[in-house]
């Protein structure tokens, strides 16, 4: 049976991964505590030692704000710990699976961003995150990076479960109405990956081997834009049908009225085109894709994340 060695297996992205991968062979999931992606002996030992197929990355340092006074922290463990993996993978002769952002870029282009466009990103963990990609692509192995953007899911730390549980806090929030993405849920992305290593296994060689034609950068996203409070509207309106709760106000403000440590892309929406003609995937919109995973959350469970929005008594 195939071994695929999957790290940061209780992220986002890597939970969801775990389920998806176990179709197609062997899984070794680990976590930080197993490997420690600042530490470039922890990365080569447990390769090593599972001898995997197949290497996924899903692993990363994901604080977007705080990378901006752990600059060292962010860079080994997005830039320099998946430049390690390509490394190992090509010494055993297998491939590696990466995840990249839309922060990669600065947000300045009308239309969506293709992946011939030029990176330029604003932050520090745009910097590290592109410096991934690039330590990926100089060492030669058989790789596929997939760019996503603004990923959520019913569990972890995510815009999605943040306003959930604002709007049992609050009767009135303030969100910002001038960035421009495409929300997209960390299942579509785990079910998207394993549709993609389907059609790269071969049974004879019992390897994925992504060939010259496919190596490479894709986007990976859901379908459609919105704003970060086009998001929360709609992700309020679906939570309120399904658990018959009230909402608070919402309120579009702009990005000055919200300062970040880390400066963000107006608009880094991804074209997804590329994936489309060479794997044949169509994702789902946005929209479909946040009333799934809500409809996969319990009545009660939104009840005790939303509840009834509490009253100011000051």
């Amino acid at each position: 049976m195939t071994r695929i060695l999957l790290t940061g297996k209780n992220g986002q992205v890597g939970w969801e991964l775990h389920r998806t991968l176990l179709t197609l062979g062997e899984v070794i999931a680990v976590d930080r505590e197993k490997m420690d992606l600042a530490n470039a002996d922890s990365i080569r030992n447990v390769i090593r030692e599972a001898k995997p197929a197949l290497i996924v990355n899903a692993a990363a340092y994901t604080a977007v704000d705080k990378a901006e006074s752990e600059p060292e922290l962010a860079m080994a463990i997005n830039g320099m710990a998946p430049g390690i993996m390509a490394e190992e993978a090509k010494r055993m002769g297998a491939a590696i699976i990466h995840y990249s952002t839309d922060y990669v870029f600065d947000g300045t282009k009308d239309g969506p961003y293709t992946e011939e466009d030029e990176p330029h990103p604003l932050n520090v963990y745009g910097r590290t995150k592109l410096a991934g990609e690039r330590a990926i692509q100089a060492v030669g192995a058989p790789y596929l990076i997939f760019r996503t953007s603004w990923v959520y899911s019913a569990r972890g730390k995510n815009f999605l479960l943040t306003m959930l549980r604002l709007a049992k806090e609050r009767d009135e929030l303030k969100v910002v109405d001038d960035q421009i993405g495409a929300p997209t849920w960390s299942r579509m992305i785990a079910e998207a990956t394993a549709q993609v290593l389907a059609q790269l296994y071969s049974p004879i060689t019992r390897h994925f081997s992504p060939c010259t034609e496919v190596t490479g950068i894709y986007h990976l996203t859901a379908g459609g834009q919105t704003s970060w409070f086009g998001f929360a509207k709609k992700l309020l309106e679906y939570s309120s049908l399904i658990a018959r709760h009230s909402t608070p106000r919402l309120l579009p403000i702009p990005t000055s009225a919200y300062p970040t440590l880390a400066r963000r892309p107006r608009k880094s929406v991804l074209s997804n085109r590329k994936l489309v003609e060479r794997f044949g995937f169509v994702q789902p919109s946005w929209q479909d894709c946040v009333a799934t995973c809500l409809e996969g959350m319990s009545p009660s469970r939104l009840h005790i994340l939303i509840g009834e929005p509490a009253r100011c008594t000051c």
